[in-house]
């Protein structure tokens, strides 16, 4: 049961952001080019940052709490963070902005 400590924390992350997408209408996920765009831009140099670290050993993971699976010298969990945690972000972010009523000019409906 261990093992599933880190995903399961990824798991939660995911599904307690989910009703901003719902309720607010957040629409983080139906922007698929856009949020792929801000991972793409965010998940890179952060990959390689942890692969660099841990190969100096400036840090490391217990593997008692991943699945065991690695990647690039990482637990494949740690891959997922810098998915889950970008997207639990942005989704935040898309909630303030949809209370508060801010706009950036991409709304929909808005024309260019």
């Amino acid at each position: 049961m261990r093992s599933w400590v880190y995903a399961a924390m990824l798991l939660f992350v995911l599904v307690a952001t989910l009703p901003l997408e719902i309720f607010l209408r957040t629409r983080v996920y139906a922007r698929a080019r856009r949020l792929g765009a801000v991972l793409l831009c965010v998940a890179p140099p952060f990959i390689l940052w942890d692969v660099l670290a841990t190969r100096a050993g400036q840090w490391s993971f217990d593997l008692s709490q991943t699945w065991g699976v690695e990647v690039i010298g990482l637990p494949v969990e740690e891959l997922m963070f810098f998915v889950v945690v970008p997207i639990a972000s942005i989704m935040t972010l898309e909630a303030v902005r949809s209370v508060r009523g801010w706009t950036v000019g991409d709304e929909p409906g808005e024309r260019r």
